[in-house]
């Protein structure tokens, strides 16, 4: 069983990492909110069986309490797709893949100034390589500029941690399916609201379509379902370090299919920035930080 798990985590992790490419393409025709609201509104459908028949398991309803953090969980789920949407209009599927992958780090950061936890001194070690890292793979070499797109990546992120903390000390007395369908609805029913008003209407051709879909049924619906699963039958360990390599998929995904390069120093960017973020992984699983049955990470 657990190699059963650990090979769908590794499959989990190519999709995820993929469907960076997926999102760049839609970026590149301004797909931003009402995309983003679509493939959200899509994903919440598809876990909404899986949920209705773990919620009648748990013959009780749901409660104020997790309406409220439903709401507050997909309102910063909302600010991290915008913002990391918006960024693949302006960088590649391989650099968003990788910063967006720094939420991890930026978690205790945010929870030693907000919630006063001293973070291990090993979260040091990984803030100053992922920050190094970052600034390597956004520059290339050219170090007076910084990719526009690469700075909405890392202000994505922020909420991305936000989002994480919200859900691993608030959301984890829920049913998490329920849970999930809940943010994922609200992170929609926002990025449409705000398309209709600010976004002229994309083109729904046959790249946008698999883009939505792609995104929608593989990256959110099913591998989210499949993760709480895997995660069960597998230990810690095994998931920090195979869900971190989403973002070397993202680069090889961006490469192949996109014809994405990237120059020896952005790749030293990333090799920081994927051990910053796997020394992170380590021990936020030991520690119970994250509470990995309620994450929807950014895809």
């Amino acid at each position: 069983m657990r190699l059963k798990a650990d090979i769908t985590l590794f499959l989990i992790s190519i999709i995820w990492g993929s469907a960076f490419v997926a999102q760049r393409v839609a970026g590149q025709v301004g797909g931003v909110y009402i995309f983003n609201g679509l493939r959200y509104l899509l994903a919440a459908l598809v876990v909404l069986p899986f949920a209705w028949q773990a919620f009648k398991g748990t013959k009780s309803s749901m409660s104020r309490k997790q309406y409220k953090w439903m709401m507050v969980a997909g309102f910063f789920l909302f600010l991290g797709s915008a913002l990391q949407q918006a960024g693949m209009q302006y960088t590649t599927a391989g650099n968003a893949g990788f910063i967006t992958s720094l939420y991890v780090v930026l978690i205790p950061i945010l929870l030693f100034f907000f919630w006063g936890e001293k973070p291990h001194w090993i979260f040091v070690v990984a803030v100053v390589l992922a920050m190094v890292g970052a600034f390597l793979l956004s520059t290339g070499g050219n170090f007076d500029e910084v990719r526009f797109g690469d700075l909405l990546e890392l202000i994505g992120a922020l909420f991305w941690a936000f989002h994480v903390i919200i859900l691993g000390k608030y959301a984890r007395n829920f049913e998490s399916m329920s849970f999930s369908v809940g943010q994922l609805a609200v992170c929609g029913l926002l990025n449409l609201g705000v398309g209709v008003f600010v976004e002229p209407m994309p083109v729904f051709d046959a790249n946008m379509l698999f883009a939505i879909g792609y995104t929608a049924f593989l990256s959110l619906g099913l591998c989210y379902t499949l993760q709480i699963w895997a995660q069960k039958h597998t230990p810690p360990a095994d998931a920090a370090l195979i869900l971190g390599l989403e973002s070397v998929f993202a680069v090889l995904a961006g490469w192949l299919l996109l014809g994405e390069t990237l120059v020896v120093i952005q790749i030293f960017g990333c090799v920081l920035i994927f051990f910053a973020v796997i020394l992170s992984q380590f021990k936020e699983w030991t520690s119970g930080t994250i509470d990995r049955e309620h994450l929807v990470e950014g895809h």
